[in-house]
């Protein structure tokens, strides 16, 4: 049997397999092929970026509204408002330290130079100079500064008009300096600059009235201090001389340092006869204890040669007694000589002993008349000294008061002075000037703030619908929510005024979110056409052993395209050179024969119910060969139990002998029950969902319905897909097509 598919195209061929259709094909299990994964070696991070780039781009006409709006209401804004013109003066503020110590003693210690200066900013935005200024400048009855003229001169009218010039007068440090920068903002540029500069003026004469009667007022309390001090030196003065007087004291310092210095000779001879009784001491008690031990303890030369001459002598004398005999006359000689020797040294050693003995008991008395000489020296420096720290209390007690009071005095001088003089630490650098530009508002600024807000809400409202999107809008998605692979998709399309003209000359409604509904036979290069090739290829391949012959096309609720989903698929088969017949079982709302140019006066309605045969209903498309049609008919009451009968069940059948393929389009799952009566009986259903609109819920209700049903579910087909949005490699590859 020659394959069919060997007539068709070469790109046809290269895509399809050769397959054989029985007479009477058995249903197989559907195979679902393998899911698809992302790949392992991708960037999480590029992904990431990616799918948010797909999400503004799929958001862009959300992100636009929001930029526009905020754009305008800026722009409404900043020309609605009154030009706002800010004069700015610029004053130099050295530290306040005073040229005297007197006031940096009396009332403030040295602050930081940083404290300082925001201690005077806040003098420059206090509430008494801002009152200052209003009422020098007549503020209060002038329009342009207060709306309302003054009517009271209450004290919350009088708060109201300060709390407004405060809130127009800024006052700034530049950093890393003492320039202070005193501005004022006012709808008339030279109101503005008189203020700041009167601001100015004011602060700066506050600033030289607070130093001069601080002067003044501390001068003033010294000179009533100046008197007590006077009388309390002269009454310290006359105590210091009636001690001096009593007790004899002439010259305090002189004889200060003879009992000073005698003490310290007494203490230092007394230390050194301790130590040296202490030795001799020491000595006297280990030759008490071994008197044979004298000699080496004193270590006395004498002593020394004595015992080095007994020695010899002791040697010679046994020597001789060896040799000649105790009665030998050198023998006895030397045996005298022996014992005067010896005596020699036992009266040595006694002259020793008593000579140790004599020089401790010395030691131990000179060390007895120190101590007592000692004892008696610090009874009468511990009198002297009583007797000086009387004195020196009162002579201190004198000299502070003296020192006091020959400061005060001096100061007194000076703050008579100082007071005089008209010096002031505030110096204007640059006056304001009125300006010319306004500072508010910037209307271009304000726009690209506008422009940048909008962005931003923009992009938010972006993220936040697309988290509310509960549609389907890739095959992940699909395969993770009813497990079942994407068979295809099928790409958004835009008509052109050619492509209108052309479908209405050909009286095809091409109502379908404009997409194209004759893609295939219209447009046989475009993407939507290289799309329902794809479907036909995954249809062909859904099953192992055989392709579905018949197979229905249907959605979970209507518009999502599924009528266009069976024509265009049925033309692509038709393409192949299969014999393909297309059955409108959309028996409530039928369009399949408006698409197609074809009457509608007979059709599956007619046929189940009696009044038509089965050739009388079908009816061939003459612009694509091997491709016929069975419209709806007229629409019956009972679409449902004509679907469900006998004659539906002998109709199939006879097609399944006549046609290799057999597409059916039914009503939407969710709406009637009229495509679940259907899908039990055809050997493949393949779900149309809306990318992007579909909500999740509904397709997965469609499944379970499809399930209880026993339906096989080829697959998904994705359509609408905005392939340049949503990030699919067929964006990638427009060149391919025309």
């Amino acid at each position: 049997m020659t394959n069919p598919l060997m007539k068709s195209d070469p790109a046809t061929r290269r895509e399809l397999v050769d397959y054989e259709i029985a007479p009477h094909p058995t249903p197989e299990p559907i195979t679902i092929a393998p899911r698809y994964y992302p790949d392992p070696n991708a960037s999480p991070e590029a992904g990431s970026l990616a799918l948010y780039w797909n999400i503004l781009l799929r958001r862009r006409w959300s992100i636009l509204a929001v930029v526009f709006l905020a754009t305008l209401t800026a722009t409404l804004a900043s020309l609605k408002m009154k030009p706002v013109y800010k004069a700015t003066a610029r004053i130099e503020v050295e530290a306040d330290t005073p040229q005297t110590q007197m006031l940096n003693d009396r009332y403030q210690q040295l602050q930081t130079d940083q404290d300082f200066l925001r201690t005077q900013i806040q003098v420059l935005q206090s509430d008494n100079l801002a009152w200052r200024t209003i009422e020098e400048l007549r503020l209060a009855d002038n329009r342009m500064f207060a709306d309302e003229s003054r009517v009271t001169e209450s004290q919350a009218h009088k708060m109201k008009l300060i709390e407004t010039f405060k809130r127009q007068l800024s006052v700034e440090l530049v950093p890393g300096s003492r320039v202070v920068l005193v501005g004022f903002e006012s709808r008339d540029p030279e109101l503005a600059a008189r203020i700041a500069n009167t601001q100015v003026e004011n602060y700066s004469d506050y600033n030289f009235r607070q130093k001069y009667d601080a002067t003044r007022q501390a001068a003033g309390k010294m000179e009533e201090q100046l008197d007590e001090l006077k009388a309390k030196v002269e009454k310290s003065q006359r105590a210091l001389v009636e001690y001096e007087r009593q007790n004899a004291i002439l010259s305090i310092g002189e004889k200060q340092n003879v009992v000073e210095q005698r003490l310290g000779e007494i203490s230092t001879n007394f230390t050194q006869s301790q130590n040296d009784r202490i030795q001799k001491e020491a000595l006297y008690n280990q030759v008490q204890t071994n008197p044979d031990q004298v000699p080496a303890i004193a270590n006395n030369e004498v002593m020394q040669k004595l015992e080095e001459n007994y020695a010899n002598l002791r040697g010679q004398y046994v020597e001789a007694l060896n040799q000649y005999g105790p009665n030998y006359p050198k023998v006895l000689r030397l045996d005298k000589q022996v014992k005067e020797a010896s005596a020699l040294i036992a009266a040595e050693r006694g002259r020793i002993a008593q000579r140790i003995r004599n020089d401790y008991f010395a030691a131990a008395r000179r060390e007895q008349l120190l101590g007592a000489t000692l004892a008696e020296q610090k009874k009468e420096s511990g009198n002297f000294n009583r007797l000086l720290i009387e004195h020196d209390l009162l002579k201190g007690d004198f000299e502070a008061n003296q020192q006091l009071y020959q400061r005060l005095l001096q100061r007194v001088k000076d703050a008579t002075v100082i007071a005089g003089l008209s010096s002031t630490n505030i110096h204007i650098v640059d006056p304001a000037l009125a300006p010319i530009i306004p500072v508010r508002p910037r209307t271009r600024l304000n726009i690209v703030l506008g422009l940048l807000v909008g962005m931003i809400f923009g992009s938010m409202l972006a993220f936040i619908q697309d988290s509310l999107d509960n549609s389907l809008k890739s095959p992940e998605e699909v395969e993770m929510l009813i497990a079942t692979r994407a068979l295809a998709l099928i790409p958004m399309k835009r008509l052109t005024r050619a492509e209108r003209l052309l479908a209405t000359n050909r009286s095809i409604n091409a109502r379908e979110n404009g997409t194209a509904i004759l893609n295939v036979a219209a447009q046989a290069t475009s993407e939507q056409s290289e799309a329902y090739r794809a479907l036909r290829t995954s249809v062909l391949l859904s099953v192992a052993s055989r392709a579905p012959q018949t197979v229905l096309i249907t959605s979970a609720k209507i518009g999502e395209g599924k009528s266009s989903t069976a024509l265009n698929l049925a033309m692509a088969l038709a393409q192949c050179g299969s014999s393909v017949v297309l059955l409108d079982c959309d028996l409530r709302k039928p369009v399949l024969a408006r698409l197609l140019g074809i009457q509608n006066e007979r059709g599956m309605s007619t046929h189940l119910t009696g009044h038509d045969s089965i050739n009388d209903v079908i009816q061939p498309y003459k612009e694509q060969p091997n491709l016929w049609l069975i419209p709806s008919g007229p629409i019956p009451p009972n679409p449902a139990e004509l679907l469900c009968s006998e004659a539906m069940e002998s109709l199939f059948g006879e097609l399944r002998r006549r046609f290799k393929h057999i597409i059916i389009d039914s009503p939407p799952l969710l709406a009637v029950t009229d495509a679940t009566v259907l899908a039990s009986a055809v050997d493949g259903v393949i779900l149309v969902v809306e990318s992007g609109v579909t909500p999740k819920k509904f397709v997965s209700r469609a499944r379970n319905i499809l399930d209880g049903a026993n339906a096989r579910l080829l697959g998904v087909a994705l359509n609408k897909v905005h392939m340049r949005h949503d990030g699919y490699y067929g964006s990638y590859y427009s060149g391919y097509h025309a």
